[in-house]
């Protein structure tokens, strides 16, 4: 099943601890975690860490633990993301970063995605990442995934997929660049001045496009926080702007089809099926808005 790991976990942190620290009384103290995996601080001596645990077969929802440690020590390497201090058997170590989550009404001020729009430019200027990640095929990817487990395709699944091939078509071909692809807010550490990026599960090579949607559609930008944030990215216009507009799309694809796939394997005791109508709807919202034709006609050219 796919999920986070159960009372086992405790046992596998302990097992990284005395890889990396062994005989120094490292102290275990859990941290709130996401839904593929949990996160321990583990404080030796006066130094802290953040080992992550991953949860079973999460390689069902696309994730490569290996290609996670690579993306991690790029991330690290441009200074966007923490230190990392190892990987034991699939469990990243970084080095704990003593800042806070940035909250849902400060990720989407001016002056915050400013400063994100500065930290993708970083990222996808960078060294290539391993992996590739390219929405299009995710989405098919996750449907296979919910067949093979028995369970039927989405209703809405047809007509978001005729979209989504309209949306490549008219785009064409793309540039890959290192991208994250999960830009949700708790993946943004606020640290004083500083602002880190957590969580490169499903980062690698792809459209920046995605990056730039995923994270104005998560964190609910308006169009005129699309316009600032490609203003501050260095890709202001109206081509631009269609482009993500577009994305937008195939963010909510890709999450409703996420979810869809966790309603068919995870043992977690959360509603997936709502989670993933939930961004039907706001795909199909997207769909129906002028913004989004308009968009297909200028990619079109």
């Amino acid at each position: 099943m796919v999920g986070p790991p159960g009372l086992g976990s405790a046992m596998r942190v302990e097992e990284v601890c005395e890889r990396l620290w062994p005989g120094r009384g490292a102290r275990v103290e859990r941290l709130g975690g996401g839904l593929t995996n949990h996160n321990f601080k583990v404080s030796v001596g006066e130094e802290a860490f953040v080992v992550r645990v991953a949860g079973d077969d999460t390689d069902l929802l696309g994730i490569d633990r290996a290609e996670e440690h690579g993306a991690a020590l790029v991330a690290a390497s441009i200074g966007v993301g923490p230190e990392v201090f190892g990987y034991v058997d699939g469990s990243l170590v970084t080095r704990f970063v003593a800042g806070t989550p940035v909250p849902p009404d400060e990720i989407s001020s001016p002056a915050t995605v400013a400063r994100v729009a500065g930290l993708l430019r970083t990222i996808h200027d960078g060294p290539p990442v391993p992996g590739r990640f390219d929405s299009f095929r995710v989405v098919e990817a996750y449907l296979e995934t919910v067949l093979a487990r028995g369970q039927p395709a989405p209703e809405r699944y047809a007509d978001a997929k005729a979209h989504a091939d309209e949306i490549e078509s008219a785009l064409g071909a793309r540039p890959e660049r290192p991208c994250h692809n999960d830009l949700l807010n708790a993946n943004f550490i606020a640290d004083g001045d500083r602002l880190w990026i957590v969580d490169w599960e499903y980062a690698g090579m792809g459209d920046p496009f995605f990056d730039l949607a995923n994270f104005a559609v998560n964190n609910g930008l308006d169009e005129d926080g699309d316009r600032a944030l490609l203003d501050a990215y260095g890709r202001p216009g109206e081509q631009s702007l269609a482009r993500l507009t577009l994305m937008r799309f195939m963010s909510d694809f890709r999450e409703a089809m996420w979810g869809a796939v966790q309603h068919a394997v995870s043992a977690l005791e959360v509603d997936f099926a709502a989670y993933s109508g939930e961004h039907f709807e706001r795909l199909e919202a997207t769909v129906g808005s002028d913004p989004f034709r308009a968009a297909l006609d200028a990619v079109r050219g």
